[in-house]
């Protein structure tokens, strides 16, 4: 998970700013702790898009795909592999 520590980065500034980085769990629940709501999904899955060029598909935007750091991490991971490398 490479790009795990960005993405905390990332969640910390946007949704928890009174929080260190090294504070937050990499497999925190963001969606049930109420950190990050549908609001705010839209906007992690806009940064992914604009950061790292990834372009999530319809049945790709499920809330499991979501719900963590390491989650998000993963997400972004199987989406860099593509296709025929996720297999």
């Amino acid at each position: 998970m490479r790009h795990a520590e960005t993405i905390r980065e990332f969640v910390v500034a946007e949704f928890l700013p009174d929080v260190s980085t090294g504070e937050l769990e990499m497999d925190l629940d963001l969606l049930e702790s109420g950190i990050v709501d549908s609001l705010g999904l839209l906007k992690v899955i806009a940064w992914l898009e604009e950061r790292y060029g990834v372009l999530a598909e319809n049945e790709d935007l499920t809330p499991e795909r979501f719900r963590s750091v390491a989650s998000i991490a993963e997400f972004l991971e199987q989406a860099n592999r593509g296709p025929s490398e996720a297999e």
